[in-house]
């Protein structure tokens, strides 16, 4: 008979992340994130006498091509560490759900509720599903609206790390309540922001040549770029970002608790973590 525990005959039980990391599967991930550091931050870090300078059009088509590879490397290696048919399927529903929201606010002040349900799926089912869960569900979303271009690898990647985070906060397995919702709401105003101006750095280096006091500049010293790009941020994005902040803050607030509890008791009821033993 099947069973979860050593010479034990009741059913199996389990709880915690879905997707164990291995030493493999951690390996991929730092290696995506190696790479989505260098693409996004290279113009502030690049030298100016640096060949580099001169391709930085090329920069979001290399990625483009690039990005993908490095996704498919990651999911095969944390199939390796145990992504079942179980998994794949809380998978494919958050995706689904998360591509489903996004359009909602499109247009609307930064308006994006499906940041809310990457923030709780992240802190429940941990930081390597939370990563594939965002890349997959940026991936979906762009298919259903349209929004394919040379931007989506860096919108999966910049939101696989906003989900992983997620799952790295402290206290995933005893703090729970108050306490709980006021930590994922905290990291939910601080990452709306951190994804936009992560996601800015994509943009200015396509406004280099305009002209502007807020544009990039291929060749001037990394400070003097650095506060241009703070100023495009202000100029562009800042309203968008507080907006996105807002809402997920309200969300979390208010149905956090009830979508924990579901996606909790889901977790559970899969029993990813545990290892059924067969008696003789």
């Amino acid at each position: 008979m099947a069973d979860g525990r050593p010479g034990g005959g009741g059913a199996v039980s389990g709880g915690g992340s879905p997707v164990r990391l291995g030493p493999r599967s951690v390996a991929a991930l730092g290696l995506v994130s190696l790479v989505g550091v260098a693409a996004f931050g290279w113009p502030l870090l690049a030298d100016p006498a640096s060949p580099l300078v001169s391709r930085s059009l090329d920069a979001p088509w290399l990625l483009a091509v690039l990005l993908p590879l490095l996704v498919a490397v990651v999911l095969a290696t944390i199939a390796d560490s145990g992504l079942d048919a179980k998994a794949v399927a809380m998978l494919g529903v958050l995706a689904a759900v998360g591509a489903a929201l996004r359009p909602l606010g499109a247009g609307t002040a930064g308006l994006e509720p499906m940041f809310f349900l990457m923030v709780l799926s992240g802190r429940v089912l941990g930081p390597g599903f939370g990563f594939v869960l965002g890349s997959v569900t940026m991936f979906a979303s762009a298919l259903l609206t349209g929004g394919v271009g040379p931007w989506m690898p860096f919108q999966m990647l910049s939101m696989g790390w906003f989900t992983m985070g997620a799952g790295l906060l402290p206290g995933a397995r005893g703090l729970r309540g108050r306490a709980e919702l006021a930590l994922l709401a905290a990291y939910g105003a601080l990452a709306a922001f951190a994804y936009g101006t992560i996601m800015n750095l994509q943009g200015w280096v396509l406004l280099q040549g305009v002209g502007s006091g807020i544009s990039f500049r291929p060749g001037d010293p990394p400070a003097e770029n650095l506060v241009r790009f703070l100023a495009y941020c202000a100029a562009t994005s800042l309203g968008w970002d507080l907006g996105r902040a807002v809402l997920t803050v309200v969300l979390v607030a208010t149905a956090g608790p009830a979508v924990l509890r579901a996606l909790r008791r889901a977790t559970r009821r899969a029993a990813f973590d545990a290892l059924p033993r067969f008696d003789a």
